[in-house]
């Protein structure tokens, strides 16, 4: 199994997160790592950035958005163009090669045709759905960062879609295990919501969604519970203003925490999933330090 560059992303975006909460230049140092392996990912010839490099034989939309959004996350402290220009050639590529004829976006793709890959509407990662917007989040950020309007363009037609499609994504399984997988996807859309909360369509949207995440938390967590879910619960509630957020809720999430510091992936009928998951790890982190810091929360750090 080659090097997750969706992975890569994410730690890029936790490492400046934690250079920002302490000043210390060894997280600064490892997010300019991990993203000289992303920008040497991109491939400008074929325009593609793999899910894994070897082999090099699929692309996710998903994927490419969470890479921006950390590539944009270093650029605002290094002002590296490099930065830039790989970020923003590969949101153009989003929206050129991921483009459907009914204005969605082709969740995969093979490499090197950029053939789309047949999708699977039980599979939430196999199917184009609300949960993308997460992903089209880099869009309204390139918009900012480049000052190319075309950016946001594409990111108010992708939350117009989404926001007509999202009441119908939950539960979307009929086995409840699976709906917890969904929501995990689910706040992915809520997460995408956050630059437009103001907005009273979207802040209506957020609050609902909350609601309903909440309401499903509680009735399938006792079968089975994620930490990622819970993290990202916790962030848009702090994001979205706070509401329902509470000790019980962040001692709750603390409780993932295995004794070397990492966060167990989930827990089944009471028992952990033996896994220690770098993703629910940077994502519990970083809920945990807003909630004690919740002054300073801004969507735009979001992991």
């Amino acid at each position: 199994m080659g090097i997750s560059t969706e992975i890569t992303g994410y730690a890029v975006s936790a490492f400046v997160f934690l250079h920002a909460l302490t000043n210390e230049e060894e997280y600064l140092n490892h997010a300019c790592a991990a993203a000289r392996f992303l920008t040497a990912a991109w491939d400008p010839s074929s325009r593609a950035m793999p899910f894994e490099l070897e082999p090099a034989a699929f692309t996710y939309f998903f994927d490419c958005g969470i890479v921006v959004r950390g590539l944009l996350a270093l650029w605002r402290v290094t002002h590296d163009q490099q930065l830039l220009d790989v970020a923003a050639a590969i949101g153009d590529s989003m929206a050129s090669d991921f483009a459907r004829d009914d204005g969605g976006y082709w969740p995969i793709l093979s490499l090197p045709d950029k053939r789309p890959l047949e999708m699977d509407a039980l599979r939430w990662s196999r199917s184009a759905g609300c949960y993308q917007l997460k992903a089209a989040m880099a869009w309204h950020e390139l918009a900012d960062a480049s000052g190319d309007a075309r950016f946001e363009e594409r990111y108010q037609a992708a939350t117009e879609s989404a926001l007509a499609t999202h009441e119908t994504f939950l539960p979307g399984h009929p086995e409840r295990v699976r709906v917890m997988d969904r929501i995990h996807a689910y706040l992915y859309f809520l997460e995408g919501l956050l630059p437009r909360a103001g907005d009273p369509r979207s802040a209506a949207a957020l609050a609902q969604g909350i609601g309903r995440v909440s309401e499903y938390v509680d009735q399938i967590a006792p079968d089975f519970a994620r930490c990622d879910v819970l993290a990202q619960l916790l962030r848009v509630r702090l994001c979205a203003g706070g509401a329902g957020a509470d000790a019980a809720e962040a001692a709750r999430l603390a409780s993932f925490q295995a004794p070397d510091g990492g966060f167990y992936f989930g827990r089944k009928a009471g028992n952990w999933v033996p896994h220690i998951s770098p993703v629910s790890t940077a994502f519990a982190m970083q809920a945990l330090e807003w909630w004690e810091r919740r002054e300073t929360v801004d969507w735009r750090a979001i992991v």
